[in-house]
């Protein structure tokens, strides 16, 4: 009887849909198959335009988090004045020193000697790193030997406006990151920058000067065009800046 009853139920099943019954065994699997093919597909399809994306934008370095490293700031009023100094940026601030609370608040000489007002320890200049999403287009610098960079950066710094002083700061500190490399792409972001990250400064200086480096190091020379460089002129109350970062 039971077997009848199954019969006649698959008959009727046949005759209203028009097709074989499936278990619920079969149901299951096809449904996995199916969840299988799309993620396979999807996961294909994402990493082909993520590669081509990429193949696309090899001048243009983009990075999530990017060191903005030891930016230091140097202020030379004409007359031993009050400062203060802010940084509006959407980045996140790492380390400063003196201590950054509601910015820097400084007395400030002509000769670039600072003494920071909550505690009177004197200073050379105000230090900040930080970290934010950034892009550079770098597809003009100079390529220039890791062995050669002393030089070229005494070349290119005094041409830009930084006194020895200054210079001689920013080669310390970069020197050990490119100097060993067989070749360097060196590039000079002073105005994506500038876009990037304010200065908010009170008294407002006459004269102001960011140099920000973004280099690579390189196994061989590559063919990048120059950029042109524009001699900057100090008048009044100046203010200097330098940083950078490795891609």
């Amino acid at each position: 009887m039971k077997k009848i009853i199954s019969l006649l139920t698959a008959l009727v099943w046949i005759l209203l849909c028009g097709c074989t019954p499936v278990s619920d065994t079969e149901e299951t699997s096809a449904f996995s198959d199916s969840l299988t093919d799309t993620d396979v597909t999807v996961t294909e399809t994402t990493e082909t335009s993520l590669s081509d994306t990429s193949e696309t934008t090899e001048s243009t370095f983009y990075c999530s988090d990017f060191t903005f490293a030891k930016p230091v700031i140097y202020l030379y009023p004409e007359e031993k004045t009050e400062i203060s100094v802010s940084i509006d940026w959407n980045g996140a601030l790492t380390h400063t020193y003196p201590a950054y609370e509601d910015g820097w608040h400084v007395l400030a000489f002509p000769d670039g000697k600072l003494k920071n007002l909550s505690d009177g320890r004197e200073h050379d200049y105000l230090f900040w790193e930080g970290k934010m999403d950034a892009v550079f287009d770098m597809s003009c610098g100079f390529v220039v030997k890791g062995e050669d960079t002393v030089p070229f950066l005494q070349d290119i710094l005094a041409k830009m406006g930084l006194t020895d002083r200054e210079a001689n700061d920013f080669i310390v500190y970069w020197l050990p990151y490119m100097e060993n490399n067989p070749y360097n792409l060196i590039t000079f972001q002073n105005e994506a920058y500038a876009e990037m990250v304010h200065l908010k400064i009170s008294p407002t200086p006459k004269s102001v000067l960011r140099v920000f480096m973004v280099f690579r190091a390189l196994e061989e020379p590559i063919s990048v065009d120059a950029p042109e460089i524009t001699p900057f002129e100090r008048d009044g109350f100046t203010v200097v800046e330098w940083g950078g970062g490795k891609r």
